[in-house]
């Protein structure tokens, strides 16, 4: 079997690559880099994080694995005192997804036992990784709150200073962790992992109980699809912010592959404001779809949230069976909650923190409930290829997307070409400004600002490409003269590669000519 498979770190391919040469689909090689991820990724992603993902079978039906960490059930007890959600600590942490979001992925249709992905992580993890220049960027932007959590210090910064790109980074708890997953996943929750975790989070004054852990399950159901220009564009339901992403496309589409530069920052302006005023979590009664793909909203609803750089990773995989994974796995702001498990070497995430204390908010606060959701990863099927990507960028994924998704369909067009171009985003406070801000990177065209300003809207700029312009993964499927041809592409600005794997060679896209 052949796979195409993107992610933003090279050990996190090779992990990959491993598990395809034991006999693994696109799935067993995406769910081998997504664990290797919190290894060699932990800024980004880690065991106390959260996933949401989107599976397209053989046979074309696309399922959406919403892994988003529900609030701890006392959670109103604790915030009645409350003069703001807190973007920092205990209170900010939901309980982890992730974990249950790879099992239910591995029953979706994986070859390969997940314990071998966890086995190979934890080998990773005991040996010692290299600080990637990613990693190394996020230990000094985020410093201080290294240094004053003892977990993250002890861990980031043993000498008394964060480690810098090339040192190496050890994480023996976090390997002993996953062996204990190796031997059952669900320890997680209802184990030792789960008992420590409750521990931690209870000692720095959360409300978290064994029984949020053990009650917890993912949702899978159908992909939200809805075909645009001719295409089948599939995403994840609320409390995902996906719906937005397929309401820019709708409002953009024209019947081309790309739409007008100025249609797509016209559409994401009126997706930052739908944003605000439907996403929340439908099992609480906040969040209102059709308002979401209709990208319905008054501009006065949007409100600031607390910057996030750094979050994410994506995770695209692909084979020549059909199969088709895009996962996008996070801890929200770089480590997350600010703080790390000792005794499982566990980074917690500060998801959380997307809460809001007013109760007409679609993202209000309530026991059980799931924040609303940054992660966006889409598929889009047309009879020639199928594409899968997914990306890290904070509420701008779907600006992101938008930008790039349409051209990316049209087969002729090389995927790394695609990422290598510059994109803007939309923001305020994520984005370090007091009001939403469209920044653009260097050589975006004057038709962008011009499209922004009439919007009245600042336009700002990075000095060189950046991170916060996202880092996308992408596969593509299409047809061939001799059956599929399979290809990637991994984004410049993350530290990572795409391959094709298969049974007799792996084909690194810097091989290609």
């Amino acid at each position: 079997m052949a796979v195409a498979l993107a992610a933003p770190h090279r050990d996190a391919v090779a992990a990959g690559e491993r598990a395809v040469a034991a006999g693994g689909n696109a799935l067993d090689a995406a769910l081998a880099a997504a664990v290797m991820l919190t290894v060699v990724y932990p800024h980004q992603c880690a065991l106390g994080g959260d996933l949401v993902a989107l599976v397209r079978s053989p046979g074309g039906t696309t399922t959406a694995v919403v892994a988003a960490g529900t609030a701890p059930r006392a959670i109103d007890r604790a915030a009645a005192t409350w003069t703001a959600v807190p973007r920092q600590g205990a209170h900010a942490v939901t309980v982890p997804g992730i974990v249950a979001g790879w099992l239910e992925l591995a029953r979706l249709g994986g070859n390969v036992p997940l314990r071998a992905a966890f086995g190979d992580a934890a080998g990773a993890a005991d040996d010692g990784t290299r600080v990637s220049a990613g990693l190394d960027r996020a230990l000094r932007a985020r410093r201080a709150a290294v240094l004053a959590d003892p977990g993250l210090r002890a861990v980031f910064a043993p000498g008394g200073e964060p480690l810098t790109r090339g040192a190496t980074l050890r994480q023996p708890a976090l390997g002993a962790t996953l062996r204990r997953l190796a031997a059952d996943p669900r320890d997680a929750y209802e184990g030792d992992t789960a008992r420590a975790l409750v521990g931690a989070l209870r000692a720095r004054g959360g409300v978290h109980t064994l029984a949020d852990f053990a009650r917890y399950r993912p949702e899978t159901s159908p992909a939200v699809t809805r075909e645009v220009a001719g295409r089948a564009w599939s995403v994840a339901p609320p409390p995902s912010v996906g719906p937005v992403l397929l309401g820019v496309a709708r409002a953009a589409a024209h019947a081309g592959f790309e739409p007008a530069p100025a249609r797509v920052v016209e559409a994401s302006l009126a997706g930052v404001a739908a944003r605000a005023a439907h996403l929340g979590d439908p099992r609480s009664g906040g969040a209102d779809l059709g308002a979401l793909l209709r990208l319905d909203a008054a501009p006065a609803a949007v409100g600031p949230e607390p910057r996030a750089a750094g979050d994410t990773v994506a995770v695209a995989a692909i084979d020549d069976e059909g199969w088709g994974v895009t996962l996008v796995q996070s801890v929200f702001q770089s480590f997350g909650a600010g703080l790390l498990d000792p005794r499982t070497g566990v980074v917690l995430h500060n998801r959380g923190a997307a809460f809001s204390l007013d109760p007409a908010s679609p993202a209000r606060l309530a026991p059980g409930a799931r924040p609303p959701h940054t992660l966006c990863p889409v598929i889009v099927h047309a009879a020639g290829a199928t594409v899968v990507a997914g990306c890290q960028g904070g509420r701008a994924q779907p600006w992101i997307l938008a930008q790039l998704v349409p051209a990316m369909t049209d087969a002729a067009r090389p995927l790394d070409g695609i990422l290598a171009r510059p994109r803007w985003v939309v923001g305020d406070v994520d984005l370090g400004h007091a009001g939403l801000t469209l920044v653009a990177e260097p050589g975006v065209g004057d038709d962008v600002a011009a499209a922004a300003r009439a919007a009245g809207l600042p336009v700002a700029r990075f000095p060189a490409r950046d991170d916060a312009a996202g880092h996308v993964q992408v596969v593509r499927r299409r047809a061939g003269p001799a059956g599929p041809v399979l290809e990637g592409a991994s984004d410049p600005r993350a530290d990572g590669v795409s391959v094709v794997v298969g049974p007799s060679r792996t084909r690194h896209p810097e091989e290609e000519t």
